[in-house]
């Protein structure tokens, strides 16, 4: 398949009703993040670069909090916080009264957990190709039953799984939007009519997905969804953002909970809490704030750049380092086109080693059981891509 016809599979379903898209301008774009000028950084899906506007909203803080102290809080650091909620809500198709900040993915899926309880059903299935946090929620629960779909080819797993494993017994189908290790797009609204019918629920953790590949959670039809800025977001450690579908936030009551979560937080009434009406019922304690304004830097650029663009480059890049690979002789575990994203996993007897290898040469990637992870992202360049593929390919010979 070639790079063109690649792009145009993989992007189809998201674009064709967008209209054409600028492209995106490298030159600035690039020096905007200074590692892009010190190594070969083809690793986003670990941690997305740090742009000189986080690091500029990262020293703002640091100069309020020098000047003002803790009165920064009520005159800049709150509103920080609500502007950012704005955007994450405007970046995956929600309101911001459904999107609730928390310190981790972990924390977020825990609060999901303590919030739809039910007697009557105790049987959770999620799939082996998850990101373990997801399962760990579970298995710490002795009540729960925890159903593990196996994947046919190591790649994805069938929505028929989903399908022949949740009935009446199920709380949730709980899994991921992209598969953390193959790369894989799962089939979201499918995955939640079948826990809808099933009258369960469906919680999602799409960590790999926001600020790679377009995103609308309400349109989707899942109750929770969970992201964060650290990865293709930009904006690093210490913060997640989860969603609540609308309909279901007041219905639900956490049992674990926090002044943020209290809807007079200021009244620091002990002997008296009332949740929030909104997805902040679900906070868990004070955000991290460092964390909050460099995420503020990073989706603005990701929302100025445009969701549409940054998948296209994507989609180019992803499409040339397949190509690459496969030209060197090296064996690559790939979704099908139309369900892949900017992460491509490279077979490796040692990749580990291969990894050792790629830093010495100033090539920064990451590697799982088995294979080199290769994340490439809108700032990077066809040139990288190719320095990559070589470097590896040397690596043994």
């Amino acid at each position: 398949m070639t790079r063109d016809a690649g792009a145009r599979a993989l992007s189809q379903d998201r674009t064709a009703a967008t209209g054409p898209r600028p492209p995106v301008d490298l030159e600035s774009v690039r020096e905007e993040f200074p590692i892009l000028s010190r190594c070969t950084y083809l690793n986003s899906c670990s941690l997305g670069a740090l742009s000189r506007r986080s690091e500029g909203y990262l020293s703002d803080f640091l100069s309020l909090w020098h000047r003002m102290g803790a009165s920064a809080w009520y005159e800049h650091w709150l509103a920080r916080i609500e502007t950012l909620r704005s955007k994450v809500a405007g970046h995956w198709g929600s309101e911001e009264e459904e999107v609730a900040l928390l310190p981790s993915t972990s924390a977020a899926l825990s609060v999901v957990a303590e919030s739809i309880g039910d007697p009557k059903r105790t049987r959770v299935v999620c799939t082996e190709l998850d990101f373990p946090t997801l399962a760990y929620q579970w298995t710490v629960k002795p009540e729960i039953e925890l159903v593990v779909l196996e994947s046919h080819d190591g790649i994805r797993v069938d929505p028929e799984q989903f399908a022949d494993a949740v009935d009446e017994r199920t709380l949730c189908i709980a899994t991921s939007h992209v598969f953390f290790a193959t790369g894989y797009e799962q089939d979201l609204p499918t995955l939640a009519r079948i826990a809808h019918d099933a009258g369960a629920r469906s919680v999602i953790d799409g960590y790999q997905a926001p600020g790679q590949i377009p995103v609308d959670v309400r349109a989707s039809g899942v109750d929770f969804y969970t992201a964060g800025p650290l990865k293709w977001l930009l904006g690093g450690p210490g913060l997640a953002y989860l969603y609540v579908r609308g309909e279901l936030v007041q219905s639900l009551q956490p049992r674990i909970t926090s002044w943020f979560a209290a809807e007079r937080q200021f009244d620091f009434d002990v002997r008296r809490f009332e949740f929030r009406h909104d997805a902040r019922r679900f906070e868990l304690g004070t955000p991290s704030l460092p964390t909050v304004h460099i995420a503020l830097g990073g989706q603005e650029i990701v929302d100025e750049i445009g969701i549409h663009a940054i998948r296209a480059r994507n989609v180019a890049l992803t499409e040339r380092l397949v190509e690459r690979c496969q030209a060197e002789g090296l064996t690559l575990r790939l979704p099908e086109p139309e369900r892949r994203t900017a992460i491509v996993m490279v077979t490796h007897d040692d990749p580990a080693g291969a990894v050792r290898h790629l830093a010495g040469h100033g090539v920064i990637v990451d590697h799982r059981p088995g294979f080199v992870r290769i994340s490439p992202h809108f700032y990077n360049t066809e040139e990288e891509v190719d320095r990559c593929v070589d470097v590896l390919a040397s690596y043994g010979r």
